[in-house]
């Protein structure tokens, strides 16, 4: 059967793929974000995640021996110690209360003339992100004129408005 055998390939052999993923999370782990094609960022996220996980249960290890052990397993993954001695030492702090999704992918468009491939920017998500609130039930959709049916938008409330000009004003990535 094959059950649990699905990965992105990537077009290249196991040992590329897995020499292409140690790079790429050293090279998150040490700059913070990198800019890649989409589906390297969706192959390196679920790969890098786990090398976090093993930070923060090495940080969180009651014994000495636990700790060395997780960061040999980390060092197995990925292959550079200067990044893995980084990420135990450093950046494992700023992930302690997060109890997952270490990592955003942001969708660039494609911006690669070569072969117009689907570019992506994967970055660490910050320790005081809490990321998007989940709406509590259908939100009431304006018209095109602003309102509901004749209403101004100024008689929108606040908060609408409010985030109207926020996205307006947001940052292109």
């Amino acid at each position: 059967m094959r059950h649990n055998k699905h990965h992105a390939s990537l077009g290249v052999t196991r040992e590329h793929r897995r020499a292409m993923l140690s790079n790429m999370g050293a090279s998150l782990i040490r700059h913070g974000r990198i800019e890649t094609t989409l589906t390297k960022a969706k192959a390196l996220r679920p790969f890098i995640e786990k090398v976090i996980t093993k930070a923060k249960n090495a940080a969180a290890a009651t014994e000495k021996k636990d700790a060395l052990h997780l960061r040999r397993m980390a060092l197995k993954d990925i292959r550079d110690e200067a990044a893995v001695t980084l990420l135990f030492n450093e950046k494992a702090a700023q992930f302690a209360k997060r109890p997952g999704g270490y990592t955003r992918i942001y969708k660039l468009g494609p911006q690669r003339l070569g072969d117009a491939a689907e570019m992506a920017l994967i970055e660490f998500v910050g320790a005081d992100d809490t990321g998007y609130t989940k709406s509590r039930g259908k939100k009431k959709s304006a018209t095109k004129s602003g309102g509901k049916k004749g209403k101004p938008a100024a008689d929108l409330p606040s908060d609408v408005s409010a985030e109207a000009s926020a996205k307006a004003g947001a940052p292109k990535t």
